[in-house]
């Protein structure tokens, strides 16, 4: 039981994206099929395929944060020795937490906001703060998945040499 369910955590944001852009992807293929074999098009699929992008970014950005595949400059970091290079890769891992519970932070302060005005998007008619709640939610899973990376990089390789 805890290896399915940690199973399903290790491939969480793979089977969002996955199937989310699988369903953007057939979304716009409908909408152009319906402007320009029909010349009619559907109000709400382009609302839909927006707000999947969204999430998408957002969950993107947890996604990579898992594989460690952002954009990083590591100029000064490879001239550093060895000790110094897992000081400043501390640094940078605490500030990139910094960042996301800042983020988290004022995200629930924007989705609480949305949530006051009864904001509803134009088509689809679903309340705002479902939308921007994607700000918050993809943050605090890539908070998660920053200190799990960092764990398993301190951890891991410890566990290795000593193998």
């Amino acid at each position: 039981m805890k290896q399915t369910i940690y199973k399903i955590w290790d491939h969480f944001e793979e089977f969002l994206l996955i199937y989310s852009l699988m369903v953007s992807v057939a979304l716009v293929f409908l909408q152009v099929v319906m402007r320009r074999v029909f010349n009619n098009s559907l109000y709400w699929s382009e609302e839909l395929a927006r707000y999947l992008y969204v999430w998408q970014t957002w969950l993107g950005v947890s996604y990579a944060a898992r594989n460690g595949t952002h954009l990083r400059i590591t100029m000064l970091k490879d001239r550093l020795p060895a000790g110094m290079q897992k000081i400043l890769e501390l640094f940078v891992t605490l500030v990139w937490l910094g960042f996301g519970i800042f983020v988290i932070y004022q995200g629930m302060g924007v989705v609480g906001t949305i949530a006051g005005f009864g904001q509803k998007s134009s088509a689809l008619k679903i309340p705002m703060q479902f939308c921007y709640a994607s700000i918050p939610v993809g943050m605090f899973v890539m908070c998660i998945r920053i200190v799990e990376r960092t764990i398993k990089d301190q951890f891991g390789r410890k566990k290795e040499a000593a193998e």
